[in-house]
């Protein structure tokens, strides 16, 4: 009998690997859109007999449906997203036009993939690190009378989160209806669960797409990675900002992370509720509609703006194609800051189109990162650029975890998304695309002084780093597709 088993096992073992193999291939064949992933999956599924399939099982295979729950939002809430333009504001935007006539075409590609219409009569506050940002917000918070929904990916216990915690406890027991989603594996960054201290003190929170590893969390896909806040359905925050005591400077944190994030007041706090409503409709299986939740909004500035829902389910590839389409339109100067930085193929050659067309694009970096990995594959990245024309700049530390894409002086993508595959096709983002020359004229200062105190990156710097430097550089970026 135990030589019957002996005999019979490696037929065994080897007709699993065929099945698991052929699964893999044929599921990734199927629903994979990157021919780099496909093949890497692949590959890793033949060889890497059954760990290679557990892994794809694991993080490759996107189980997120969120199609009909956003399609019925958008249908219920849609139509009264429409606010019909002054002749004054007619008159405005044709000048922009006039001034910047690629920008109309910009506006059309936004609408095309978003399905929603650039909102007039937005104001647009930005808010520099946790000393502006949570003052701000918690003071949203404590003023609301209706309704507060937070979706946040880290959400730590300290200061910081003691504060939203005490306010958002404060606003339940003042009746107000309150809404707290959190990544699940943001939520697992401190110690102290803060979906469990919410739910103790009557807050009721949620965390989004629970994983059995959440200790796996710099690498684990399929991440809610949006920041939003809004408040009473009229006043939102959005960008870069998580809740974390490292974000506030004056308490000079042990990890300082500098960052940025926005105050809206506007119609387009719509489009900022509606990508929290389909959130929690999906992981808490609860609608969220009314007045409370969808008020008339009046019009409180003079920007122009939209909101651009990215994730890897009917949002999948909207925001790198707006990226695309805003390299493509620039005419003068693209100003980035980003933490991460590892952009496809697509972005790399729209990047060097807009240089080589004599657009001065500058991509300032952190010069060092909090994910070394990360840093030694965007490092590998940064030739394909220099050579064309780009400009690299990387600033000194603290960290800098700002996301700001900036064009000609008038246009600006604003929110959560890095320049890195796992924000643009792994994770869910939200970002807003503003119109508005004195918002941009606000945040071109903010690119300035990082630029002043960084270094320049060379090609003969390039060049003349250590031959082990450049091959860990290179080998690190063959996992970039999975960074």
């Amino acid at each position: 009998m135990i030589d019957h088993l002996s005999a019979i096992w490696p037929v065994l073992a080897s007709a699993l690997h065929l099945l698991l193999g052929g699964l893999v291939t044929v599921h990734a064949v199927l629903h994979k859109r990157d021919t780099r992933a496909v093949i890497g999956w692949v590959g890793l599924a033949w060889l890497a007999p059954y760990v290679g399939a557990l892994v794809y099982f694991c993080f490759g295979v996107n189980r997120i449906k969120r199609r009909a729950v956003s399609l019925e939002f958008r249908k219920a809430w849609g139509v009264r997203h429409v606010i019909t333009p002054t002749d004054t504001e007619i008159v405005h935007q044709d000048q922009v036009v006039e001034r910047h006539p690629t920008l109309a075409g910009l506006a059309h590609l936004g609408r095309q993939l978003t399905n929603r219409p650039l909102l007039p009569g937005n104001q647009v506050i930005p808010l520099v690190d946790g000393d502006e940002a949570y003052p701000a917000m918690v003071e949203a918070i404590d003023g609301a009378r209706q309704s507060v929904s937070l979706c946040t990916y880290i959400f730590d216990s300290g200061r910081a989160g003691d504060r939203f915690l005490d306010a958002l406890s404060r606003a339940r027991q003042r009746g107000v209806e309150v809404r707290v989603l959190i990544d699940h594996v943001g939520s697992r960054y401190s110690e102290v669960n803060m979906i469990t201290q919410l739910n103790r003190a009557g807050v009721r929170a949620a965390g989004f797409l629970p994983t059995r590893v959440p200790r796996f969390a710099p690498y684990t896909n399929l991440r809610n990675h949006r920041k939003i806040l809004v408040v009473d359905g009229r006043t939102g925050f959005t960008g870069g900002t998580n809740i974390r005591d490292g974000h506030c400077m004056r308490w000079k944190p042990a990890s300082p992370v500098q960052c940025l994030h926005f105050r809206f007041e506007g119609p387009v706090v719509w489009h900022l509720q509606e990508a929290f409503a389909v959130d929690w409709a999906f992981a808490a299986g609860e609608t969220l509609e009314g007045p409370a939740w969808f008020p008339a909004i009046e019009r409180q500035g003079e920007v122009w703006a939209r909101g651009i829902d990215d994730g890897p389910d009917e949002d999948f590839d909207k925001l790198e194609l707006v990226m695309i389409g805003a390299l493509a339109a620039a005419q003068n100067t693209v100003d980035i800051i980003t933490p991460y930085f590892l952009p496809d193929a697509g972005l790399i050659h729209a990047l060097n189109s807009a240089a080589l067309r004599g657009v001065r694009v500058r991509i300032v970096l952190p010069a060092v990162n909090n994910l070394p990995v990360v840093h030694w594959a965007s490092r590998a990245l940064w030739r394909q650029v220099l050579e064309r024309g780009c400009e690299i700049h990387l600033t000194p530390p603290p960290f800098d975890h700002t996301k700001l894409f900036l064009v000609d002086g008038i246009w600006s993508l604003l929110g959560s998304t890095n320049w890195d595959p796992r924000s643009l096709r792994l994770n869910f983002e939200f970002n807003v695309e503003c119109y508005d020359e004195q918002l941009t004229g606000r945040l071109l200062p903010l690119v300035e002084h990082r630029v002043a105190a960084a270094q320049r990156v060379s090609l003969s710097a390039m060049d003349a780093q250590p031959l082990p430097v450049r091959l860990r550089d290179g080998l690190a970026r063959l996992a970039s597709p999975y960074l």
